[in-house]
């Protein structure tokens, strides 16, 4: 009997100790003799990353969680040579029970996926394991059909960039094909810098073959024979990874001179980011590409025209590869089934945030934000009331909470002010103070400003010190206005898309939760209890047990109490962290207002 220990070896595993799981894994089969064959596969990101290390056995299908080097003898003894299974080590559903199967685990039954479809279940360094999932095979089918019948299959599958812009693949592609102008370039965009996401980065560690093998398709389409990965210097393994995967498929013949046997060519190599979060935009990435400072020029002509060296270039995001050898394999008809009218298909998501279970998921488009954030994500931690979730990286904008149950889609989520963004899906409970957040965004943007246009440049900062004066206490009701000004100046003038979304916190918070702006300027109060200038801690002593994990928290040591007796905050003392409230298990810990100094 053949038996597959899979050990997820994706960043967050890798962290929490699975390389040397993996190790002992082999350490403990390798050269016995046992009646049962075994093999022991280190694979890419399972997506439940707070639960790892995980460990599945197939064909059993039990997947373990948590699994440390000292539980791997027992797993060996009991579950890969016994059959039986270690029940501490399986997953506790919503009931209390203990599941075998990912198909039984309310985080993975709910996914449907497609871009996300190999990793957990390959080796991301074999392209036999690639092989032997199908891998290549859409590659091969595509070397049979005209560029015309691949462009025909990419519009009918409705499949819409996922990097953000959600521009239509197949209209992208056709444009380019149709400039004949030689030579011409597929790229990969795999700078990833929205804070919270990794859905791109998941993808080349766990399942680089499957972006390779689009980005050969789309060079049959329009025509190309070199083309780049650009991928965020901070991504080591993924940038390990996708160099190996390169070397394997030339090896294989799925790259270099002549694919799978034909007389087309493609060559592949991958360009480290440059550091910036700008470079994500298409324009400055091409320009770090060529060697170049990363900044964004003005789009009157586009980068399928005139994209790397003035030549005609095709740049999709890592997900929107992933999908394509799945596009034609099973016919563009075949995906569009999936998903809404205007947005086909599935779409990773990073849940993260104020949620139960976090990590790496994938759904239908138009599943509403309730089923993401309840049913997959199984609620607000501590069973908190949900307050907001902000989607589409620091660009996006805020969902509050009437609007649960709208559609995650492209065309629902701009019309409401948020927007799809590469998937990163940030929530928060009523202990998120909402111009904080937008205060923290626009920070961040403030940043990473290439600073070549005014609008961003300037606007961005001034933004940064109303938001900052609101936070602490200086703020008028007439900076409200300014704000909603200033946005309206970076929607029409700035040069890219990071200056044109960058009002999207702002214009969303001011929008849902106008209160909390008034609250800190009118009342000089955190509603939130977030910020140190408009909030005091006070401990309620009815409430108080006298636990002591208020005092045990409280780094500043501005809590004092006796054992099972009230205790108490010196304000003089107290730093406004919030630590003590979080720490506090029975509700006694208040918040008030605080005029700044």
């Amino acid at each position: 009997m053949n038996k597959t220990v899979l050990v997820c070896c994706g960043t967050g595993c890798l962290a929490n100790g699975s390389a040397k799981v993996a190790a002992e894994f082999h350490r403990l089969l390798e050269g016995s003799d046992h009646a049962v064959a075994w093999l022991v596969k280190e694979t890419g990101c399972n997506g439940f990353c707070e639960n790892g290390p995980l460990v599945k056995i197939d064909p059993d299908d039990i997947t373990y969680y948590k699994v440390q080097v000292k539980d791997v003898p027992e797993i060996v003894e009991k579950t890969v040579l016994g059959g039986e299974t270690v029940d501490r080590l399986l997953y506790k559903n919503d009931q209390g029970q203990r599941v075998r199967s990912q198909r039984e685990n309310p985080f993975y039954a709910p996914q449907h996926k497609i871009a996300l479809r190999n990793i957990g279940a390959i080796s991301p360094t074999s392209v036999e394991d690639y092989v032997a999932h199908g891998g290549y095979q859409a590659l091969r089918k595509a070397l049979t059909m005209t560029p015309e019948e691949i462009l025909d299959q990419m519009d009918r599958s409705g499949l819409r960039g996922r990097g953000g812009a959600g521009f239509p693949t197949g209209r992208k592609w056709r444009t380019a094909a149709g400039y004949h102008k030689f030579p011409k370039y597929v790229a990969c965009n795999g700078d990833e810098g929205d804070p919270g996401a990794f859905m791109d980065r998941s993808i080349l560690e766990g399942d680089p073959h499957s972006v390779l093998e689009g980005m050969a398709i789309c060079a049959l389409a329009i025509g190309a024979e070199e083309g780049f990965l650009y991928i965020r210097d901070e991504y080591a393994l993924a940038v390990k990874n996708v160099r190996e995967a390169i070397a394997q498929a030339q090896a294989y013949g799925a790259l270099g001179d002549h694919i799978l046997g034909s007389d087309k060519k493609l060559e592949l190599s991958v360009v480290r980011g440059g550091g910036a979060f700008v470079c994500g935009e298409s324009t400055a990435l091409m320009a770090s590409v060529e060697g170049r400072v990363g900044e964004p020029r003005a789009k009157y002509i586009r980068s399928v025209q005139r994209g790397l060296w003035n030549q005609p270039t095709v740049l999709n995001n890592v997900e929107t590869l992933a999908n394509v050898p799945v596009i034609l394999s099973g016919g563009g008809d075949a995906f569009a089934q999936m998903g809404t009218e205007g947005s086909k298909g599935t779409k990773v998501f990073a849940l993260v945030g104020k949620v139960k279970r976090t990590g790496l998921v994938e759904v239908p488009m138009g599943v509403t934000l309730r089923h993401l954030i309840y049913d997959i994500g199984g609620g607000i931690q501590g069973d908190r009331p949900f307050k907001a979730v902000q989607t589409g990286g620091p660009s996006g904008g805020c969902i509050p909470a009437e609007l649960l149950d709208l559609p995650v889609d492209f065309d629902t989520l701009k019309s409401r002010g948020a927007m799809m963004g590469s998937g990163g899906m940030i929530v928060m409970d009523d202990r998120s103070c909402m111009v904080e957040v937008a205060r923290y965004y626009i920070k961040f943007l403030s940043e990473e400003s290439c600073g070549k246009c005014t609008p961003c440049r300037e606007g961005l900062r001034h933004m940064l010190r109303l938001l900052t004066d609101i936070c602490e206490g200086r703020g008028q009701l007439s900076d409200l206005d300014l704000l909603e000004q200033l946005c309206e100046t970076l929607e029409g003038s700035a040069l890219c898309a990071l200056g044109k979304s960058a009002p999207n916190p702002v214009l969303t918070t001011l929008k849902y939760f106008r209160q909390e702006y008034e609250a800190h300027i009118l009342e000089h109060r955190c509603p939130a209890g977030v910020c140190p200038a408009l909030t005091s801690f006070a401990i309620q002593p009815d409430k108080c047990v006298g636990c002591g994990a208020c005092k045990r928290a409280c780094p500043a040591g501005a809590i004092s109490g006796g054992v099972k007796e009230p205790h108490v905050i010196d304000p003089a003392r107290c730093i406004a962290c919030g630590s003590c409230r979080e720490a506090c298990k029975f509700g006694a810990v208040e918040t008030k207002g605080k005029v700044a100094g």
